[in-house]
């Protein structure tokens, strides 16, 4: 059984422990453990009283206890990567790169952040005699500093890159942490503490708590110890979260949903739009905010995409993830597979096609949250399944007629704007389209990330940008010295 870790110590859960399911048999892969409300805020004043001395480390100190995690993970590679794959239902390949991966490699990216300059100065400013006083010339120096105590909900869908992503940058700067997982799959952050111990972090600097109460995450937010709050998930929650930060202006960085719009023109190389489009059905079976689950396409090459689309589907595995050539693992739950698939029930009611899946497939002896990879075609713009995020293996289609103007109104007509594609022979118009579309993100004939580029969203996909030396900036404040010469 797994017990919290605060002020530097693993503690019995006040709501003692619930079971962690693996979606892909429905197996108890361990046991998880309940906060109170008083042991939140008994991390996050832990937290506060490790930061005074945290802050003032040297950032070589920083690095090197971040390396260390790095190291352990390492170490760990195959068992945290099983366990993992247990309680998110990630195929194996997924769970070991993408996931324990990614979340050492964090770490290590992030060890490097530690020794990025803080300290910049700025041109000297003379000014004249008068009512302020003589004449001087003004140095003025601009310095990043720690926010302070940050709290980090982070979400289901990736276990080890999320939390990662925030706690290293975090921890980097000189921030001391409280860490809420989702209730799902909190195993794996468990063991991200586990790696942070043993490396060294001081009392009090990392602190994890977990459980399924609302009141849980509500603590984490609210507690007057926690300076800024940085949250994966829903667009629904982070609003909630936005509204509670706001009554003491705590620092936020939202990462929410995402409706990712892929623009196909009719010169583009069309199985490289379609293997990249095809991703949504694989990672993390379609459980990830920046998939293009939104599919614009010329008309010319409308009836093609949707026939090359529908053949990379019929080559998709889908079964137990733990099985060699598995790319189509569970969703997280029951109640989200039944989300999925009423989403594709909505389609259908509404108009669209399904060209392929929209069948619960059954896997083994039939446990296990399995959702069929679904293409819905014929699709218009009004329709739910165009506006709203369904968070699986779904992609809509909808087809234009005219020119870019047409195919970038249809891609910014959406609540979401995190990441958008554009997929055209013809660079300069590739390029020019990318720059008018809303999101906080284009990939031009790529699905790929640059792990150094700002990553964030417009719209209700979120506030702030990470990733790369802007995740060291979000989780800073920036101050002003200035002195006369």
């Amino acid at each position: 059984m797994t017990r919290l870790y605060i002020g530097g110590e693993w503690v019995e859960p006040d709501g003692g422990h619930y079971e962690v399911v693996n979606p892909a048999d429905e197996s108890v892969v361990g046991l998880a453990p309940e906060a109170s409300r008083g042991q939140v805020e008994e991390a996050a004043r832990a937290a506060a009283g490790a930061f005074g001395a945290w802050s003032r480390t040297r950032p070589e100190e920083r690095a090197a206890i971040l390396d260390r995690a790095a190291d352990i993970i390492e170490r760990e590679y195959g068992p945290w990567s099983d366990l993992a794959r247990q309680e998110t239902g990630a195929p194996t390949g997924i769970a070991r790169a993408m996931q324990v991966g990614v979340g050492a490699a964090r770490f290590r990216r992030y060890a490097r952040g530690a020794l990025e300059p803080v300290e910049r100065g700025l041109p000297p400013q003379v000014t004249e005699a008068g009512p302020m006083g003589r004449a001087s010339v003004l140095g003025a120096l601009e310095v990043r500093q720690p926010v302070g105590v940050v709290t980090c909900i982070t979400s289901y869908n990736n276990p080890w890159a999320n939390p990662a992503g925030k706690v290293a940058p975090a921890l980097a700067m000189g921030n001391t942490v409280v860490v809420k997982p989702a209730p799902q799959d909190p195993l794996s952050v468990f063991k991200m503490a586990e790696a942070l111990h043993e490396a060294g972090a001081p009392a009090g600097v990392v602190n994890v708590v977990c459980g399924t109460a609302v009141e849980v995450g509500e603590a984490a937010v609210d507690s007057p110890y926690v300076d800024m709050v940085s949250f994966t998930g829903s667009t629904g929650v982070g609003q909630r979260i936005a509204e509670v930060c706001g009554r003491t202006m705590k620092r936020q960085l939202m990462e929410l949903g995402g409706k990712g719009a892929a623009v196909v023109f009719e010169d583009a190389d069309l199985d490289a739009a379609v293997s990249g489009i095809g991703t949504t059905f694989s990672f993390y079976s379609g459980q990830i905010c920046t998939a293009p689950t939104r599919v614009v396409v010329h008309r010319a090459v409308y009836a093609e995409l949707v026939e090359k689309l529908t053949g990379y589907l019929a080559f998709m595995k889908v079964g137990d993830p733990a099985v060699r050539g598995t790319v189509v693992g569970p969703v997280i739950s029951a109640a989200h597979r039944d989300r999925v698939e009423s989403y594709v029930e909505l389609g259908r009611k509404e108009g669209a096609r399904i060209a392929f899946g929209g069948e619960r497939p059954v896997v083994g002896d039939g446990r296990g949250f399995y959702a069929a990879p679904t293409l819905l075609v014929d699709c218009t713009r009004d329709m739910r399944v165009v506006r709203e995020e369904i968070f699986g293996p779904v992609v809509v289609v909808v087809p234009f007629d005219g020119g870019e103007d047409e195919a970038v109104e249809l891609a910014n007509d959406s609540d979401f704007g995190l990441i958008g594609y554009v997929w055209s022979g013809d660079a300069a118009r590739a390029f020019r389209v990318a720059r008018r579309l809303r999101s906080g993100g284009v990939g031009v004939n790529t699905v790929g990330r640059n792990m150094e580029a700002p990553f964030g969203g417009f719209k209700r996909s979120g506030v702030g940008r990470d990733v790369g030396s802007y995740a060291l900036h979000a989780y800073s404040e920036t101050q002003s010295i200035v002195w006369a010469g």
